[in-house]
């Protein structure tokens, strides 16, 4: 008895999930699509805003992030001592 009882459950499980992946395409391929060729908004004006935030915040997400990533870099980089010996780079401590 090695797991054969949790893959037998998952197996059902996993199934019943891309079943309602699937279902859920097919509605938005029904309903979504025509709506959209016809020429209507799918996104309520207020939706249309909310979609505007996110946007705008992840955008200054990426910039704080990006400043944080370089400053980091920078910091370790000024860390590293340029005459340290290059041979004892990579090796553990205790060897």
């Amino acid at each position: 008895m090695s797991g054969q009882g949790t893959l037998g459950g998952m197996v059902p499980l996993i199934i019943g999930m891309l079943i309602c992946v699937g279902l859920a395409v097919a509605v938005v391929a029904l309903v979504a699509i025509p709506a959209r060729r016809e020429g209507r908004e799918l996104l309520t004006p207020q939706g249309e805003e909310i979609i505007a935030v996110v946007k705008e915040k992840t955008a200054s997400t990426l910039e704080t992030t990006g400043e944080a990533i370089v400053t980091a870099k920078d910091k370790v980089a000024d860390s590293i001592s340029p005459s340290a010996p290059t041979e004892d780079i990579g090796k553990h401590r205790a060897s």
